[in-house]
């Protein structure tokens, strides 16, 4: 069954409340004109009662056997005059002298509320008949100034029902119900359509199979991300998020420092500016975080983070810079050994066998000697493997890449690993390369050094290329610069400072024009992790 729309909804809801209001606002005016008008009776009563009372004919007549002759057609004549509904005339016997019932002159009457009035009391009273409910006023006749009671006046008014007083303004309250049903329709579906437009002129199960699509898909993609409102306050939570940082429970609504202290998005909120592709440390844990506010009409309602575990990143990271480098070294180190697998043919073909052994003998030699010399200084395989990947690539470029003799390399500083130092050394050598792109000098080199410690690992990587400009040094760190290489992303200084930062080092960069550049690195060493 389709539903009813929101519109209609909200349209009939306010429509029942603006009726209901004017009923019970109806109920109770007219309950206030029933009290004012029994008030008023009260007042017309009594005093028509009063005026009886003190009438001479009517003292006069009540102490005669058959006064009420006399008494009835002046009572009748003033209850008309005074619009009351029946004045009853007594004497100290309870005889009536006047009545509207004819056939009650003469008479005694047997009231229950009478009692009082024979005691020269002045009172009110309500008596309900089977014409209506009716206020009777008492008052004692009284034959002189000594205060003698010779009788008593009774003065009833019918107090108008309920029905009665509403056919009284009937006109009236047609015309402001018509009124304010029209003012009623008309306002609650205006109600309606602003709110319809609010809601994007979706239905609520529309908005809840939105909401329910998006939260599903929050929580079912590979990366983490938090949400917050711009008082601090978490929006969003998935389950990704959840998982690398160890929460469990619904943590929506509740502040993120009380979750998670180092997120930094509270700093989005407050500068209202982004940050992508940052590496940041929360909850001891490297995590690469893209952190972006979110805007509504141009006014700041949040921000939001999306972020992966670094090690995912730093996986990344070596299949594109060090897998990279040895698919490179091993095209390097094929074409270098067709060349003189080449060279020795010939010499076997022109009968010199002897040369073109001891050229084969020598070419081994050299591959053998520069990879037990790695092998013996750097500890890791996919460091060493890629100062291997470099020295092979410089000689096809015709640039001379050494490294120190006296370099070793037996542990990690604290935070890194060889994910982290494969991708700082492959971007340091490949800037350096990129120091030779256009600029042609005889003996190009490269120089490498890495020195450890107890206390402190150092890597120099130095090159007599093109040099930096002094007025780009300030800028070589920034996200996206580069001073003109050819292919240049510029990632790859800012992903040095990176990680240098992460490894709580310090990176140092010397450079002249036409002479070269050099970079030292330092990371302390405590703490660290053995190989």
């Amino acid at each position: 069954m389709k539903e009813m729309p929101i519109r209609w909804k909200i349209t009939i809801l306010a429509y029942v409340v603006v009726i209901f209001s004017l009923l019970i606002c109806g109920i109770i005016v007219i309950a206030n004109i029933q009290q004012q008008e029994e008030k008023e009776l009260r007042l017309r009563s009594m005093s028509t009662a009063r005026t009886v009372a003190e009438l001479a004919e009517v003292k006069a007549g009540i102490q005669e056997p058959d006064g009420w002759k006399n008494i009835s057609p002046l009572a009748e004549e003033i209850r008309l005059i005074n619009n009351t509904d029946y004045i009853v005339i007594m004497d100290m016997n309870r005889i009536r002298y006047s009545h509207p019932v004819k056939d009650m002159l003469g008479q005694p009457s047997f009231g229950s509320d009478e009692d009082p009035a024979f005691a020269e009391h002045i009172y009110f009273s309500k008596a309900k008949g089977e014409a209506g409910t009716f206020i009777r006023a008492f008052i004692p006749i009284l034959k002189d100034e000594q205060l003698n009671q010779i009788g008593v006046v009774m003065v009833g008014n019918k107090i108008p029902a309920f029905k009665e007083i509403m056919l009284g303004f009937s006109r009236e309250i047609i015309f402001i119900v018509i009124l304010i049903l029209i003012v009623g329709l008309i306002s609650s579906y205006i109600l309606a359509n602003h709110i319809k437009k609010q809601m994007f002129h979706l239905e609520p199960h529309e908005i809840k199979r939105m909401f329910e699509e998006r939260t599903a898909t929050f929580h079912s993609i590979n990366e983490g991300v938090i949400a917050i409102d711009n008082e601090d306050f978490i929006t969003i939570f998935n389950e990704k998020a959840k998982k690398i940082f160890n929460v469990t429970g619904e943590v929506t609504g509740r502040p993120i420092r009380s979750v998670l202290k180092d997120t930094r998005l509270p700093e989005i909120v407050e500068r209202n500016q982004p940050v992508y592709n940052e590496q940041i440390m929360v909850s001891g844990k490297i995590i690469l975080s893209t952190r972006i506010p979110i805007q509504k009409d141009g006014v700041l309602i949040g921000a939001v983070a999306i972020f992966q575990d670094r090690t995912e990143v730093a996986k990344l990271a070596e299949e594109l810079t060090g897998v990279k480098s040895f698919v490179e070294a091993l095209r390097v180190q094929n074409h270098e050994h067709m060349n003189k697998l080449h060279t020795i043919a010939g010499l076997i073909q022109l009968g010199k066998s002897e040369k073109a052994y001891q050229l084969a003998f020598e070419a081994s030699e050299e591959h053998e000697s520069i990879a037990l010399f790695l092998h013996e200084i750097i500890k890791d395989d996919a460091v060493a493997g890629l100062l291997l990947s470099k020295i092979r690539r410089g000689k096809e470029l015709g640039i001379h890449v050494s490294v120190d003799h006296n370099s070793n390399l037996d542990g990690f500083p604290r935070g890194l690993d060889h994910h982290d130092f494969v991708l700082l050394l492959g971007n340091l050598i490949e800037n350096a390369f990129g120091a030779f792109e256009e600029y042609d000098i005889e003996n190009k080199h490269i120089d490498i050094s890495i020195e450890q410690t107890d206390d402190v690992c150092s890597i120099l990587v130095e090159d007599n290329g093109c040099g930096i400009r002094k007025e780009n040094l300030s800028n070589i760190y920034d996200k996206g610069f580069t001073a003109g290489k050819q292919d240049g992303t510029g990632y790859g200084l800012y992903l040095v400072n990176q990680i240098v930062e992460k490894g709580q080092g310090k990176i140092n960069v010397s450079s002249q024009t036409g002479e070269g550049t050099s970079f030292i690195i330092t990371f302390p060493m405590n703490e660290e992790d053995e190989l």
